[in-house]
Parts: C-alpha cells; structure tokens; sequence
C-alpha cells in the first residue's frame, strides 16, 4: 500500500471540518470539497476557530495553525479534490443511496490505489463498497464529535476490505493521536449500537411520563458518570441523525427494540432537531440551554 499523503475530505459540516483539521494538523495535505462555497468558508473560519482554542491550552502553537491552514485546500468539483487522493474521507448525510452515488463516482475518479473511507456512524460499509470495483479498498474511518478533542476513531471492515488496508487505516489513525478500534460490519457497529438504545430508552422514559428531560440527565450524569445527559446528547448529536440510525438498527436486526420512540419520531416531523435546530429536548440561544418549553410544561403539570 502506497504512503497516505494527500486526503480528500468530501463533506463540510461538522465532521468534515473537523476531520480536516486534524488531517492537516499532523501534516497531510488536505483537500476539502463540498458542493457549497458558503459552507466551505464556514468551515475554514470554524477550523481557525478551533485551532485557537487548541493554542489557548497550550496543545498548537500559532506558527503550526498557519501551516495547517496552508495545508488545506478546498474545492466545489468532486473530481479537482479526489483526482490525486491516495486517501478519500466521505462525510456526507447518513443516508446510504447518497453514499452509494457518491463511491460510484469515487471509484471512476480516484486513482487506483487510493483507499475510500466512510464517516459513517451506522450504514453498511459493505453495501457501500458494492457500488466499486474495488470493495477491498472500501473501510469505515467513524470519528467522534468533536473530531479535534475526542480520541475515538472506529475502524469497521467491510465484508471484503483487505487486511493491509485495516492495518494502514490503523496506522493513518494513530498518526493522528487518536485510539482506532478495529469492528465488523454489522448495523451500528459497536458505538451506535450500544449508544442509540440508551438514548431511545431515555426518549421512551420521558414520552412515558416516568421522569422529566433534567431528571433523566442528571440521573445519568450523576449515577453513570457520563459527561453529558442521554437526552443533551441527542439533541448535540441531532435528532434526525439519532432517528435515521436507530431505523438502520431496526432494519438491519428485524428487532422492535431498535424502533424509534414516537416522540423521537414526531419531533423530528416537526423540525426539533436539537442544537442544529435551535429546539429539541432543550432550545438553544447562544450559549445558553434551557429544558424545551412544551417539556418544562409538561412537568409544571404534573
């Protein structure tokens, strides 16, 4: 397997920004692509952003922000970022049609020993890597959020993906100072599939009238030691996002344990997305986090 040196980063939101950052923090090139000029902009002005926090704890220097900066390069056309890629990370909508079109594409423009990596945090990489003629080259690279400061890189092999390949994706993740983790293709590989019922199952004990939207946190945060609420987690990772892979769990089980909770589902419907939104378990203003108002209502009444 050829060095990894130039990365195309396909996809500028959250993730991509930040899986670009710390590409190009340890010294790849990076060629950032999204089909806007306006997310691409904010993804550079959040990459700054973060990397000046990075300098305020002493972890960058500003010298070494700029020669990251220098390293990325960003792109509106598919083929100008993946053309030379010896390494494609696609960061795209989980929704697997979309990624299907998207490897197909990857797989006529790239060169041939470059490997195709997914973000994915629940879909299939081996149907992923059936719309290619190089499914050995396929894997799944799942970062966590947010990509600067969390460690966790989950590696999943797809049903052909080649043990040399595995082993450069592990090598390509510690280069980067994180802990990958080597899994099998199954729905939600180990972090969704453990975290996603935990957050339905709090959503079912708040749609049941069990506890209100704090007490399920606190009782979690404060019984579990987990940094953050289930319900507070939900609403950072995006609503939507949690729905669609619980649907991923459901389908790909036939387990009714999976299905969302109605009130997951209806939220959605209704544009409650969480943090993206502004509304979801808790609203958003700034830097301030309140419990939703129809929820606080809830609770007066009881």
């Amino acid at each position: 397997m050829e060095k990894i040196d130039k990365v195309a980063v396909i996809g500028a939101g959250t993730m991509g920004n930040g899986i670009a950052h710390v590409f190009a923090q340890f010294g790849y090139q990076v060629r950032l692509m999204d089909l806007s000029s306006q997310a691409l902009q904010k993804a550079l002005e959040t990459i700054s952003k973060n990397f000046d926090r990075q300098i305020a704890k002493n972890l960058v220097t500003e010298p070494e922000k700029q020669a990251a900066l220098a390293r990325i390069q960003t792109y509106t056309q598919l083929e100008e970022a993946a053309k030379e890629a010896d390494l494609v990370v696609e960061v795209v909508t989980e929704n697997a049609e979309i990624k299907h079109q998207i490897f197909a594409q990857l797989d006529k423009i790239c060169p041939a020993h470059a490997i195709l990596a997914s973000n994915t945090s629940s879909i299939s990489i081996t149907h992923i890597a059936a719309a290619t003629r190089r499914p050995e080259q396929v894997i799944g690279m799942h970062f966590m959020n947010p990509v600067p400061v969390m460690k966790l890189v989950e590696v999943i092999r797809g049903y052909a993906t080649s043990k040399p390949v595995t082993q450069t994706i592990m090598e390509v993740a510690r280069s980067l100072q994180k802990t990958p983790v080597e899994v099998n293709d199954y729905p939600g590989f180990v972090s969704n599939r453990v975290l996603m019922p935990m957050i339905n199952e709090a959503i079912y004990a708040l749609f049941e009238g069990v506890a209100g939207v704090e007490e399920i946190d606190t009782v979690m945060k404060l019984g579990m030691a987990h940094p953050m609420g289930p319900l507070q987690l939900a609403d950072f990772i995006g609503l939507d996002v949690c729905k669609a892979i619980l649907e991923v769990l459901y389908e790909g089980f036939g387990n009714p344990k999976y299905a969302p909770c109605p009130l997951l589902v209806n939220m959605v419907r209704a544009g409650h997305l969480g943090v993206k939104s502004g509304r979801g378990f808790y609203e958003y203003q700034g830097k301030e986090m309140k419990v939703a108002s129809r929820f606080a209502l809830l609770a007066e009444r009881k």
